[in-house]
């Protein structure tokens, strides 16, 4: 079973830079999508069910902002768009679909960066969405949590880490949430199955990030107990370049 997750930072400027493409060759049986930067109709057949999969969608109230997809082969026995928090439900920014025995999330966390105001915003959403995260672990079923969470946890996780430690992102209360979260149970697969590889998945635009590999890693798969034993391997794609983001690829077995 192969899971996809990928902040697009537009679908529409990511399939014109071959994403739509690329997922017809990336045998995936989910795709998780943050950022899509677009409402329903702003969507073509395509971007709605690319390589005739089922897309359950969360969109943004505010155009050209935020957004998550979920995209399955199968389809879903059920689909739930957004956790009961309304500042953030109009953000679209949460979408599940449940399974025979599997659920799949994709979220896409608020970014901090851009102003006070901005991270006032993201500390709502941690505070708001930490019991959310608990009442999924108490399901007691095997969850999946993809996305652009917009932390970095540990010093290994971003390139600069000594430069940012007074950057939204990487500030010890943000830190620290991430690390509440495996201590409740959560699994982060990448670092789990790489504990030396930095793994970024996400490069500023500025200067010259992306060519010297000055990243950040902010998407993660996050697994239930139940879920988390069954990744076998994982993969950063960077041979095509869709977005500020890379995909972030794990099998299954």
């Amino acid at each position: 079973m192969r899971i996809i997750t990928a902040n697009v930072n537009g679908i529409r400027s990511a399939a014109s830079k071959g994403f739509l493409a690329w997922l017809e060759t990336a045998n995936a049986d989910f795709v998780c999508v943050q950022e899509l930067k677009a409402q329903e109709n702003d969507l073509s057949f395509d971007m709605k069910n690319p390589c005739g999969m089922y897309g359950a969608f969360a969109f943004a109230e505010k155009k050209g902002y935020s957004g998550v997809a979920l995209y399955s082969k199968a389809k879903p026995n059920n689909v739930q768009i957004g956790f009961g928090v309304e500042e953030f439900d109009r953000e679209g920014r949460f979408v599940r679909a449940d399974f025979d025995d599997l659920s799949v999330i994709s979220l896409y966390l608020p970014s901090g960066s851009a102003s006070d105001e901005r991270q006032a915003s993201k500390f709502r959403f941690l505070d708001a969405f930490r019991p959310i995260l608990a009442e999924l672990i108490a399901e007691n079923r095997k969850i999946v949590v993809c996305g652009d969470w917009n932390i970095a946890h540990q010093n290994i996780d971003l390139k600069n880490w000594k430069g940012n430690l007074k950057n939204s992102g990487f500030l010890p209360e943000e830190r620290q949430w991430i690390s509440d979260l495996l201590l409740s149970g959560w699994v982060d697969i990448w670092r789990t199955l790489y504990p030396d590889i930095a793994g970024y998945s996400w490069w500023s635009n500025r200067g010259q990030a992306y060519a010297k590999d000055v990243g950040w890693r902010i998407d993660y798969q996050m697994a239930s107990p139940l879920f988390a034993p069954h990744a076998k391997e994982a993969f950063i794609y960077k041979d095509e370049k869709f977005s500020d983001h890379a995909p972030l690829i794990v099998d299954y077995q």
